[in-house]
């Protein structure tokens, strides 16, 4: 990360020394007051102290109380600043009066074009999307609303950016976007969006659909010792993106991510030492329909502990997502797959899979078979290894003594791997070591 430390002194000295701290209550915010009136009025005054107040050193501070806005939060070309949050940002979920742009709701924040950024808290401040209004009735909101929601915190180009202390809770729609990235750390950070207080993804939880976790793209990502639990990807990786590492991460919902993504390229990710709680999906790759050719390539999902999945532990090849209001629709793998008889799911040929491995993964008590890997015949993944992937008690529904829905995969099992794969290599006796070029 890019820090003060790093600059010329002389620069970092004058930095510092010009450096203002601006208080939001003192500079007329108004807290503990969740009115209409004041939601914009402190929407307003966010907007004008980030647009035409703030210089490069200064802080943004909102102390320890809880401060209702209106969305439509936005900032760009900032530099050197930093936002502290130690109390709540409270967006006003008054659908009705939400600002938008060409028919569409502007998000709740959204920040374009910034470097060497801080949004940080002295102790655990939070953002909180007032979520449920936009979510509606379970089952029939999304036929309404569509994802026509606000996202809660989006970074549109950025570089050098830090991300720490904060709670993202109840995300109209995705949680935190952050695109054309390079440079970004997320630590300490947690993200709630849940419409129970069940310890499971129950089948109205699952209705607060597109509420993303940490959705990135762009290069030189690290997230790191955080917590998740939403009601879609988890920890996302977006097309275009290369050199990303995700560690000591507590996640539940649809998984450790990286897609959909269609005729763009996704190169040197890692997921390690996570654990994932009850969640719905585990490890979780996908490409969606498309022409133009794209490529998912050197992966790495390493100690990872999947606890109980409701779904599926590991899946492996399309998008298994509808993109209209009918839910069980292909694009390209119906959700109703393979539940509903002839519900499709293909993997697209265009999608193409290679260098993906991974190494000690358990998969505690599935509430189903373990997986699913799938590719297309005719563009078959090329170098998939399981070194040491074992699961405990696996259900036999819906692939039976298979285990695993293998197709289209060229790959190899080692380090114990139990059950293995149908269409891999058993190579359980070799040292996984030698098959690594």
């Amino acid at each position: 990360m890019l820090s003060l430390r790093r600059l010329h002194p002389f620069i970092a000295c004058l930095l510092i020394c010009r450096a203002t701290v601006y208080d939001f209550e003192k500079l007329g915010g108004k807290p503990d007051d969740d009115s209409s009136q004041t939601a914009w009025a402190n929407g307003g005054l966010v907007n004008k102290t980030l647009q035409a107040i703030l210089q490069p050193g200064d802080t943004l501070f909102f102390p320890n109380k809880t401060f209702t806005l209106m969305g439509g939060v936005q900032a760009e070309g900032l530099r050197d600043v930093t936002i502290q949050i130690d109390g709540t940002l409270e967006f006003k979920d008054d659908i009705d009066s939400w600002p938008t742009q060409d028919g569409k709701v502007l998000n709740c924040m959204v920040f374009k074009n910034v470097m060497n950024m801080t949004f940080t808290s002295s102790g655990k401040g939070t953002i909180d999307g007032k979520g449920e209004r936009w979510w509606g009735i379970p089952g029939i909101g999304y036929l309404i609303q569509g994802k026509n929601r606000p996202n809660l915190f989006e970074i549109d180009t950025g570089k050098d950016v830090l991300i720490e202390n904060l709670l993202f809770k109840q995300s109209p729609c995705l949680t935190v976007w952050a695109h054309n990235m390079d440079g970004l750390e997320i630590r300490w950070t947690d993200i709630d969006a849940r419409r129970t207080d069940a310890d499971s993804h129950t089948i109205i939880d699952l209705t607060a659909f597109n509420t993303d976790g940490f959705d990135v793209a762009g290069k030189n990502v690290w997230i790191h010792d955080c917590n998740v639990w939403n009601q879609d990807d988890c920890v996302c990786v977006k097309g275009n993106s290369e050199n990303m590492l995700f560690e000591r991460i507590n996640a539940s919902g649809l998984g450790l991510v990286i897609g959909s993504i269609s005729g763009s390229t996704v190169n040197n990710i890692t997921f390690r030492d996570c654990y994932m709680h009850h969640t719905f999906k585990g490890i979780y790759t996908k490409f969606r329909a498309g022409e133009k050719p794209g490529l998912i390539s050197n992966v790495l999902f390493e100690n990872i502990v999947i606890d109980a999945p409701e779904q599926w532990g590991i899946w492996i090849g399309p998008a298994q997502q509808s993109d209209s209001n009918d839910l069980c629709a292909a694009h390209p793998c119906s959700l109703c797959w393979p539940m509903l008889p002839f519900s499709k799911c293909d993997m697209p040929v265009s999608g193409s899979y290679e260098n993906i491995t991974l190494r000690n993964i358990s998969i505690l008590n599935p509430g189903k078979s373990p997986g699913v890997l799938l590719g297309n015949s005719k563009n078959p993944m090329r170098n998939v290894l399981f070194d040491n992937v074992k699961v405990l008690n696996p259900k036999k529904k819906p692939w039976r003594h298979d285990y695993y829905k293998c197709v289209g995969v060229n790959g190899v099992a080692t380090g114990g791997t139990w059950p293995v794969p149908e269409c891999f290599k058993d190579m359980n006796e070799v040292d996984p070591e030698s098959l690594i070029g």
